[in-house]
């Protein structure tokens, strides 16, 4: 028995343990089913190359996290990085925010994207769909040069069924004095966007930070405890192995479309219903080592086009040099699919390496290595259903006293930063009521 228990020991579950502790409790496990913790925040090394599960760079702007990161981790082993984003479509490369950096393009391209912008449909009421959404903010012309087929590669879903509700921080606005701007000038220094300054480690990848983090730990992780049913009832965890975990309080870190198939016991039934409607796509994560010294001086080229599958290609030797062995560069570029075939997908990753290889010039002789991660559970997709019937669905697991938190637990977007921070704050919110049960 174990009054708190922790499914995932992915940045969120860690950051829930760590702070349990922090607060004198200590009467809780966290059980992994991988091997290893850090969830989608790890690093694979390979052949002297550093590949993340896809590009993960730390955003600060909270003062808990920073003063955090400057005790556990130490900001002198970070690289402090001013953002080198680009987009590459019509043959040219502009800078990100496509909509403040226009020149360079056709000159009818502007005049579309300008104009459109001045005509958009003006609503006192936000837009719940994301397609009237960009119209609204934007305009017919920077819709359909950019935010369109970029976001219906990066979703894999139609746009007119998905809500504008995630847009906030990740889709910064522009006026008419900054689009005339960035058209009629060379893009000069800017700090647009909640990416526009990132941290990364010096060295081993974005899980330097999360195995900081882990050593803080006192309590072990049970990993390679993969959870095959939860009776919500009777407050047990059952795992592959046969074992079993009593709890009195549970924290859910696994996706929580996963987690709901799980609970075995009569109300398994609505919970299953509610999971095949939580919706989300699968990134193909292919990452390669080049034997070629700056193959590219950008950070990340974002491709809207539809003839280019990928809708990322990043650069991780620019993060440190520590990503890629002397003399080499390291690449990752990215795809995402909703419920294809497996072969399918394999046929989408080979144009995919094919077109890469093109576009930066690099011949098969010049690859040292590759690695390709597969992320079943990337973006959630925020759907009218979501948007109504989720709150519902955490309602129902708190009445039951089970907490699901983090990205895939509460089904949304979060940087590591609001991981962590999620993490601390249901650390916090249940050991105070531990403390009035027994005061």
């Amino acid at each position: 028995m174990a009054e708190i228990v922790i499914i995932g020991a992915g940045l969120t579950g860690l950051s829930a343990a760590y702070h349990l502790e922090k607060l004198g409790f200590t009467d809780y496990k966290l059980f992994e089913k991988e091997s290893e913790v850090g969830g989608l925040c790890r690093s694979v090394y390979q052949d002297g190359f550093t590949f993340d599960y896809t590009g993960h760079l730390l955003h600060i702007n909270d003062d808990y996290f920073k003063k955090f990161i400057d005790t556990v981790v130490g900001f002198e082993n970070f690289n402090t990085i001013s953002r080198r984003s680009f987009i590459y479509s019509q043959g040219i490369y502009t800078h990100f925010p496509f909509q403040v950096n226009l020149f360079g393009l056709p000159p009818a391209t502007i005049a579309e994207c300008i104009e459109g912008f001045i005509t958009r449909p003006q609503t006192k009421k936000v837009p719940k769909d994301f397609k009237r959404w960009v119209l609204a903010n934007f305009g017919k012309g920077i819709a359909e040069h950019f935010f369109y087929p970029y976001q219906e590669k990066i979703f894999s879903y139609p746009l007119e069924k998905l809500s504008s509700s995630w847009t906030g921080r990740f889709v910064p606005k522009t006026s008419l004095t900054e689009m005339l701007t960035g058209a009629l000038q060379p893009p000069q220094e800017q700090h647009i966007g909640y990416n526009a300054q990132f941290f990364y480690p010096k060295k081993d990848g974005i899980f330097f930070w999360v195995k900081k983090l882990y050593e803080q730990l006192k309590q072990p992780v049970y990993l390679q405890k993969t959870v095959t049913k939860i009776n919500i009832k009777e407050k047990k965890v059952i795992f592959t192995d046969g074992s079993c975990q009593h709890y009195t309080t549970l924290i859910n870190t696994m996706p929580l479309n996963t987690f709901l198939t799980l609970i075995k016991d009569s109300s398994s039934s609505n919970f299953s219903r509610s999971a095949k409607k939580l919706l989300c796509n699968s990134v193909v994560n292919f990452n390669l080592g080049i034997k070629r010294e700056n193959l590219s001086d950008k950070h990340w080229i974002y491709y809207p086009e539809k003839k280019f599958p990928f809708y990322r290609i990043g650069f991780s030797h620019n993060f440190a040099e520590s990503m890629a062995p002397q003399g080499h560069s390291s690449l990752y570029g990215e795809f995402s699919y909703l419920q294809k075939p497996h072969d399918e997908v394999w046929q989408i990753l080979q144009t995919a390496l094919n077109q890469t290889k093109k576009i930066l010039k690099i011949d098969d002789s010049e690859i040292a290595t590759e690695k390709i991660i597969t992320i079943n559970h990337a973006y959630v997709i925020f759907d009218a259903w979501r948007d109504k019937n989720l709150p519902l669905i955490h309602q129902r697991l708190t009445e039951y006293n089970i907490h699901s938190i983090g990205r895939y637990g509460r089904w949304k977007y979060s940087s590591m930063q609001e991981a962590l921070l999620e993490g601390k704050e249901i650390a916090e919110k249940l050991t105070f009521k531990k403390f009035l049960l027994h005061k």
